[in-house]
């Protein structure tokens, strides 16, 4: 909401207009416009324009007012966003393209002031809207708004992950409520077995996206129907059938409620399963039959699937989806069993049962595939994973012609692009085209020490808070701790098992070494969050944290908690090496490195997602993989050693070979990667894709049935 503690002067209205649009989140000279107005409560909000607008007294807004420079800043940015708002877009160009595209996802990563995510996924969702807002894409984006977002994340002295959760303060925050005509808040509801749940919209404008979020924190709900929105991917089962029908159905009632008519619609992954169930009750009651309702829903969806693991998949057992489903299957006017039978899960599909998650289960990845007319994987790796792991969807198909195709995922350059690289070669990697970056070398290389110097001391910043919150801590030491001319590794991601957080660990003492070494220093940055209920892999925390923490290397390797947007920009633009180590081919896509790579960071990684197909030799190194091993430690003791291999032969000479003080073999690579790869990363690029091949194809579909 953008109502300010003191009304605005004229001169200053267009920081109302600038704070309630999303776009104030990425866009450098309107970020640098707040900033200036008041530092302090900048930096204290983490960068949020609502509440540098709340804070601002009457006395400071008449002096802003009263200084000419401010008042042509703010008309310049209000004018600014006008005409990117209002500019014709790469989209007028399309021919047959849909009206209108409502993009389904449970979580959205835009920015840190609005924390509605919890990795990659979210983050992806929060690109592939700034994207479309570029170039002009019309979508709808459509989630839930969680009261206590995800979670807060603390490091305890033994090096143990705690949780705590926050409130969200909707009064500073760039959302506003869906409203009827008599100005009461909109609410759509969808039945429960025993309750009717209620939910409030809210609108977030991202650039000229809208986006939905659903909230159940409504007096009409009671207790337990309030509790659906408040943590995200949190509570048992039922919660989650609970969460996943609101995104689904009550998604869709909330499109309606909007105004909008998509003649597309696209789910992010399975969670958003249910808005076909919706969809087809719309087109029953406008007169089609059963089957010709779930055809019309086919040709007009898409459905991405972002992960061959199973905990990403929710699966629910068959009484709790028969007690949830069964008012939706009345509403359709067809067996309840019919209705079950779309996520029934059949044999030869790759979803390994663990506990709390059974056999013979309601799978909303199967719903998904089976309501999609076209379906995709996010990296042409996780395509080929995708179409053997679902194979049993289509028994009577070989596994070349599984109907999964694959849109590689891309990054969104102006959020994750660092002001200062932008300024020295954005416009070539905004024009597209492959090629060696045509930089001068002293340039290049001021630039990635810059960065890097900034990454140490926001690492110093960290450390230093963690030392001071510790009894008897002695914080001396975290003056000198990294180096601003070493070689920085960065590493952060959410901490599943299978993204290996400790393969480096697997030989302490040769990292150790390298570690310590004073003619050619190496330091290593580590963030990443497991779920509250992953055990193992906060157990894998709990071991990195006691070696970073221990007094020989502590200067050289660190683990910093709350890990967000904020954090990550950070790491992905000062590390001059982005690590990804995952059990291949686990790694859907892994957009971090994207992000490093465009800030002039080369990667290091196993050929998993993305680096499988984009790798080529010169923009990085590969870790080689060991994946038909049979015994599980012995791949790990394999895969260590040669990523251990790689930095001392390979990396770290490379790093330090210097003339005239400047890596001319390693800015070579910088350039290569940068100015052949990089275009190959941008999420514009990923959104064309998704036009060209899946958005138009499904309108077209859908108008012809």
């Amino acid at each position: 909401m953008t109502n300010v503690a003191s009304p605005l002067p004229a001169s200053l209205a267009g920081l109302a207009t600038l704070a309630a649009n999303l776009r104030s989140t990425w866009d450098p000279p309107t970020r640098a416009l707040f900033e200036a107005l008041d530092p302090e409560t900048w930096r204290a909000s983490a960068g949020n324009p609502v509440r540098v607008l709340h804070g601002l007294t009457t006395a400071r807004l008449e002096e802003l007012a009263g200084d000419p420079a401010v008042v042509e800043r703010v008309g310049t940015a209000a004018a600014d966003l006008e005409a990117y708002l209002t500019a014709p877009r790469w989209w007028d160009g399309v021919e047959g393209g849909p009206q209108s595209i409502a993009y389904f996802s449970p979580e959205f990563g835009i920015t840190e002031i609005l924390p509605q995510y919890s990795g990659g996924l979210g983050v992806l969702a929060g690109d592939h809207l700034k994207a479309a807002s570029d170039l002009g894409v019309p979508i709808v984006g459509v989630g839930l708004l969680y009261r206590l977002g995800y979670f807060e994340q603390s490091i305890d002295t033994g090096g143990g992950q705690a949780e705590r959760y926050a409130e969200l303060d909707l009064e500073h925050l760039p959302l506003e409520l869906l409203r009827d005509d008599a100005g009461e808040p909109r609410l759509i509801s969808l039945p429960f077995p025993d309750a009717v749940l209620h939910a409030r919209i809210w609108t977030a404008q991202v650039g000229r996206i809208p986006l939905l979020l659903l909230d159940t924190n409504v007096e009409a709900n009671g207790p337990v129907e309030r509790a659906v929105t408040d943590v995200l991917y949190g509570g048992d089962r039922e919660m989650r059938i609970r969460q996943e029908l609101l995104l689904g159905v009550g998604g869709v009632r909330a499109v309606q409620a909007f105004g909008a008519r998509p003649e597309v619609f696209h789910m992010n992954e399975g969670h958003a399963g249910f808005l076909g169930l919706e969809r087809m009750r719309l087109l029953v009651e406008a007169g089609l039959d059963g089957a010709q309702a779930v055809d019309a829903v086919r040709h007009a969806t898409v459905f991405t699937t972002h992960t061959p693991v199973p905990a990403g998949i929710d699966r629910f057992d068959h009484a709790l989806a028969l007690r949830y489903l069964r008012p939706y299957a009345q509403e359709l006017g067809l067996p309840v069993e019919r209705v079950l039978e779309l996520g029934a899960e059949p044999a030869g599909v790759a979803v390994a049962a663990s506990p709390g998650r059974p056999d013979g289960a309601f799978n909303m990845a199967v719903m998904g595939l089976r309501l999609a007319g076209r379906a995709n994987g996010v990296s042409r790796l996780h395509g080929e994973v995708s179409r053997r792991m679902f194979r049993g969807v289509w028994p009577d198909r070989a596994a070349d012609d599984i109907p999964i195709s694959h849109v590689t995922n891309g990054v969104h350059e102006d959020t994750w692009l660092a002001p200062e690289a932008h300024a020295l070669y954005g416009a070539e990697l905004a024009a597209a085209t492959p090629g060696s970056l045509a930089i001068d070398e002293a340039a290049l290389w001021a630039l990635r020490t810059e960065l890097r110097r900034a990454l140490v001391d926001e690492i110093r910043v960290r450390l230093r808070a963690r030392s001071a919150g510790q009894v008897g801590a002695d914080a001396a030491w975290v003056d000198e701790a990294f180096h601003p001319d070493a070689l920085t590794i960065g590493f952060a991601r959410r901490v599943p098992e299978y993204k290996r957080l400790t393969l480096m660990l697997r030989d302490p003492e040769r990292l150790r070494r390298l570690l310590r070494s004073e003619d050619r220093p190496l330091q290593i940055v580590v963030a990443g969050k497991a779920h509250p209920n992953d055990a193992p892999g906060k157990e894998l925390i709990r071991r990195l944290v006691s070696f970073t923490t221990a007094a020989d290397v502590r200067h050289r390797i660190a683990f910093l908690p709350e890990y967000d947007i904020r954090l990550a920009r950070a790491l992905v633009t000062g590390s001059d090496v982005w690590l990804n180590n995952p059990l291949r081919p686990y790694e859907a896509c892994g957009t971090s490195g994207m992000k490093a790579l465009l800030n002039g960071g080369l990667n290091l990684s196993v050929r998993d997602g993305w680096w499988d197909e984009l790798y080529d030799g010169r923009n990085g190194w590969a870790i080689p993989s060991a994946e038909d091993a049979s015994d599980p430690e012995l791949r790990d003791a394999t895969e260590s050693r040669a990523l251990l291999d790689l930095l001392e032969d390979e990396v770290v000479p490379l790093f330090y070979d210097r003339a005239d003080g400047v890596p001319r073999g390693w800015l070579e690579r910088v350039r290569h990667a940068v100015g052949v790869t990089g275009p190959e990363v941008l999420a514009s690029r990923m959104l064309r894709d998704y036009v060209e091949q899946l958005y138009v194809p499904a309108a077209r579909a859908a108008r012809g049935r």
